[in-house]
């Protein structure tokens, strides 16, 4: 905590002194001597010189003509805390601190605490702590861990250099806008959709926000989606449900779980905003050691290959989660046995059964999955291998006999594409993962610079996400081997993610790593979505969100429960029981009350009830009903 000054008016302490202070003139004076002996206030009147002056005053002196330096002279106000906290201590404090959320939402986890007032904290948060870490975190997502191998081995390198660098040059433009309205005046607490509003005006505030809010929602779903898919493809998969005539899991799966992981979240968010702030700092960690184990494994290839390998039938690569034995025959004992994909092919497990024409035209043969930075498989990777959906992924290099017939029956056990894929498709599917740019201005007020750390921190983030997400589609061309990057889940290589297989020490790293990624940013959308929509609201610029659950709390705050209102309720409920209780005896004479000579007469003038228990008389008014209306 830096210390708190006081500055007082120093009196002249007495004649003697008179000369001194005139020839100081109004010059300054070092507060460490203020608070020096008795014995030394005669020196607090001497003149210092130019040289004294410009090393011991903290202040400067707008009084006095003469040009001083204060380069590099720490103010007094901040001087006893940066000598006595170190950098790394002060970094490490900050990460300590670090929440993703917005300061609408933290407002809100701090009103979830029983209402009590809380003290107004300074902003605090840098460009690397408030801007930077939020940005990379949002930029870098459920993207990066299940699609980016795909889209690498689909659309081949050069391709996806043209994908990655539109998706980036367009956020980067993005980013260069925003940065101009920051820098353009004072920066408004309340996010970007606050500033945009405030500096451009309410109608391209709420359009701007209006798709920010969309865009904010459906990114929840996307990191929910993604959430389910590593959990029923990589955790658990015999978790799934639904299963088709094949035994494949089908989309009903997703649905189902989706729904029941929304609702949990939902549920998290509802019980309490501080529980997903204090998992900011973990969710982050998991991104980072995450990007830290890819560059690890693909740096190790260099020294060692990986243990995964594929098994192809002719060039067509096979689910080698069903067998452990990429052959037919194999010697047990001295003796040949068919292995488990014999019994695949071939009608029974004898030698002699009837086999698929292609098992019995082609060999099987078995190549790394990952054959490594010096393979040379990049030339393989360059150019893309687009294709209809139910296509079988093949080697592009490797020979295969085609039977006369072809038949499908067996394509179960091959690896085939799921949808039809061509360019503008892979853009679409990618361009998400470089969304995520205003999680640093969403924090406008929580910033000490807002003007200088937002165009700074977003437009670095940018810059180190673009280099990292170019540097991914290099690596992973260049290691590894085309039919592995274009399956899509993993199931060539032992039902492990395709990014899992390179990373190092283990595919368990990307697993667990993306799963609490994919977690934290989903909870983070469900709580900052909501609070944009009630700033919308706030602002009337759309009438029907005027509304009073939209509209915050300390605007529209329900009114005390007075006796009036006691007395009002009382008249109803006597009103309704007294309806009713002419209704039963009437429902005998007209069932459909269309006579309005059977309608309970209703009198117009007050009527008396008496209170026998409280000898009080209750005056209730019973208003006059239009006729046929029970």
């Amino acid at each position: 905590m830096p210390t708190n000054f006081t500055v007082v008016k120093v009196e002249d302490m007495g004649d003697g002194s008179n000369s001194g202070a005139t020839a100081g003139g109004s010059r300054p004076i070092s507060l460490d001597k203020v608070f020096q002996d008795e014995g030394d206030i005669t020196n607090l009147q001497e003149p210092e010189s130019d040289e004294n002056l410009k090393e011991s005053t903290p202040f400067i002196n707008l009084n006095n003509d003469e040009d001083h330096s204060y380069d590099g002279k720490n103010m007094a106000l901040y001087e006893e805390e940066m000598d006595s906290t170190p950098m790394v201590a002060s970094l490490l404090n900050k990460l300590a601190n670090y929440t993703n959320l917005t300061q609408g939402v933290r407002e809100h986890e701090e009103a979830e605490d029983g209402g009590r007032r809380v003290a107004v904290m300074v902003p605090q948060m840098g460009t690397f702590v408030g801007v930077y870490l939020p940005c990379m975190q949002n930029i870098l997502g459920v993207i990066l861990f299940l699609r980016l191998t795909w889209i690498v081995g689909t659309a081949g390198i050069l391709e996806s250099f043209a994908i990655v660098s539109m998706c980036c040059i367009c956020t980067l433009l993005t980013a260069i806008s925003m940065s101009a309205i920051a820098t353009n005046g004072m920066v408004p607490a309340g996010g970007s959709y606050y500033m945009i509003s405030r500096s451009l005006g309410p109608e391209f505030g709420g359009a701007v926000g209006l798709c920010f809010y969309l865009g904010t929602t459906f990114a929840g779903s996307l990191y929910i989606l993604g959430t389910i898919e590593i959990l029923l493809t990589y955790i658990v998969p015999t978790a799934t449900i639904f299963k088709d005539n094949n035994g494949e899991a089908t989309p009903n799966n997703m649905r189902v779980y989706g729904t029941c992981c929304l609702l949990l979240m939902a549920l998290v968010v509802f019980v309490g905003v501080k529980y997903v702030n204090k998992l900011a700092l973990v969710f982050l960690s998991c991104v980072v050691l995450s990007i830290m184990a890819i560059y690890a494994g693909a740096i190790k290839t260099l020294i060692e290959l990986p243990e995964f390998s594929v098994c192809l039938l002719g060039n067509r690569s096979l689910k080698n989660e069903l067998f452990e034995s990429c052959a037919k025959i194999e010697v047990l004992n001295n003796n040949s046995v068919t292995t488990d994909l014999w019994n695949f092919f071939c009608e029974s497990e004898y030698g002699n059964a009837t086999c698929d024409e292609f098992f019995t035209l082609n060999n099987l043969t078995e190549i790394p999955a990952i054959p490594g930075l010096l393979s040379g498989v990049i030339k393989d990777n360059l150019w893309s291998n687009y294709g209809p959906a139910g296509m079988v992924i093949e080697k592009n290099n490797l020979h295969s006999e085609s039977p006369q017939i072809p038949s499908t029956d067996r394509d179960q056990y091959f690896v085939f594409n799921d949808i039809t894929t061509f360019f503008t498709l892979l853009v679409g599917i990618y361009f998400p993962s470089v969304t995520g740019i205003m999680a640093g201005s969403n924090r406008s007020g929580d910033l000490r610079d807002a003007q200088r750390s937002i165009p700074v921190g977003t437009i670095l983030a940018i810059l180190t996400t673009s280099f990292l997400y170019i540097s991914f589609v290099l690596l992973f061309g260049a290691c590894i081997e085309g039919v592995v990057l274009r399956d899509k889940f993993g199931v060539s290589v032992k039902k492990n993610p395709v990014i899992g297989v390179l990373a190092w020490p283990s595919p368990l790293v990307i697993v667990i790593g993306s799963f609490f990624s994919c977690c934290g940013a989903g909870l983070q959308s469900l709580t900052g979505a909501p609070r944009l929509l009630q700033a919308i609201a706030h602002d009337g610029i759309i009438p029907f969100l005027q509304v009073e659950g939209l509209m915050p709390a300390n605007q529209h705050k329900m009114p005390p429960f007075t006796t009036e209102d006691f007395d009002k309720l009382l008249q109803k409920l006597a009103v309704l029981e007294m309806k009713i209780h002419q209704l039963q005896v009437n429902v005998q004479v007209n069932m459909g009350y269309n006579d309005d000579s059977t309608l309970p007469v209703i009198p117009n003038s007050d009527s008396q009830l008496n209170n026998s228990a409280g000898n009080q008389n209750i005056r209730i008014n019973l208003p006059a009903d239009p006729p046929g209306m029970f």
